[in-house]
């Protein structure tokens, strides 16, 4: 599977001089559909001169604007795929014998951290340490067993965790608690689920801090997003993998307890205790 624009981005926006980033930064929060604008329209959007726009496309790899657009709309077509679509995958064994779809799968793990900065994990655990925010997980129809799962150690670790489960209305109930200290961490891949976007962004516009875990093709919660973590899903089966990003909510759990390493050993002991 090819490197996707927002993996490409998310590998070479350090390098990025300011009107590259911020051109960068208008694309991942409104993608890929800016991108498949005119140059003109997304000079204007992001705020920077066309010759920026081709700049920043150039540093990407492209070698025009048209190369980048048609790299954008194959990610489309990918990213409205349904499973019935995928279904009649070949799945090959090669002369490894190892099965394809763990092959894929390790893979998908690879190039999902190939393409997540250290420094971007350590900003998020940072967030999640705070202990004055409350933290809420959430996530769709296949995701959000991953939120189940890291909510649960999220709660041994530091108080104040809640996972919203249930239908959208118990979520948009919890909104009345939520404010601008608050975290709220979204699981959202292909073929993403309106519930969620629209939970996001009403929490959005009461100033939570939203982290998106997703797929290469961003869900459109990335607009509203702090921090977005893009992992590789696709296998070899009319099915996505989830795989990748549970192993990101893994790496998560053990950063958070050790930046929190005195709290959550008192707090492991203590659950012990009571047990």
């Amino acid at each position: 599977m090819r490197t996707s624009v927002a993996e490409l981005i998310a590998d070479r926006i350090g390098e990025m001089p300011a009107g590259e980033r911020r051109a960068a930064q208008t694309l991942v929060g409104n993608y890929p559909v800016i991108g498949l604008k005119t140059v003109a329209d997304f000079s204007v959007a992001a705020g920077v001169s066309s010759p920026t726009i081709l700049r920043f496309v150039s540093r990407l790899g492209f070698q025009n604007y048209p190369e980048f657009q048609a790299a954008l709309q194959d990610e489309l077509a990918e990213q409205l795929q349904s499973p019935a679509s995928r279904a009649g995958i070949p799945a090959r064994r090669d002369a490894s014998g190892i099965p394809p779809m763990i092959e894929a799968t390790l893979d998908n793990i690879r190039e999902t951290f190939r393409h997540i900065s250290a420094r971007q994990l350590d900003d998020i655990v940072l967030l999640l340490s705070n202990r004055r925010a409350s933290l809420y997980l959430v996530g769709g129809r296949f995701t959000d067993p991953i939120a189940r799962y890291m909510a649960a150690h999220l709660t041994i670790i530091r108080p104040n965790v809640f996972h919203l489960a249930g239908q959208e209305s118990n979520w948009r109930d919890r909104l009345i608690d939520m404010g601008k200290r608050d975290v709220l961490l979204v699981f959202d891949i292909r073929r993403y689920q309106d519930s969620l976007i629209r939970f996001a962004e009403k929490a959005h516009q009461r100033g939570v801090q939203i982290v998106l875990f997703t797929d290469q093709w961003l869900s459109p919660i990335s607009r509203f997003a702090r921090h977005v973590i893009p992992g590789r899903t696709g296998v070899p089966s009319p099915w996505d993998s989830s795989a990748a990003l549970m192993v990101v909510a893994e790496t998560l759990i053990g950063g958070l307890t050790r930046a929190l390493e005195a709290e959550s050993a008192r707090r492991i002991r203590e659950m012990e205790n009571l047990r």
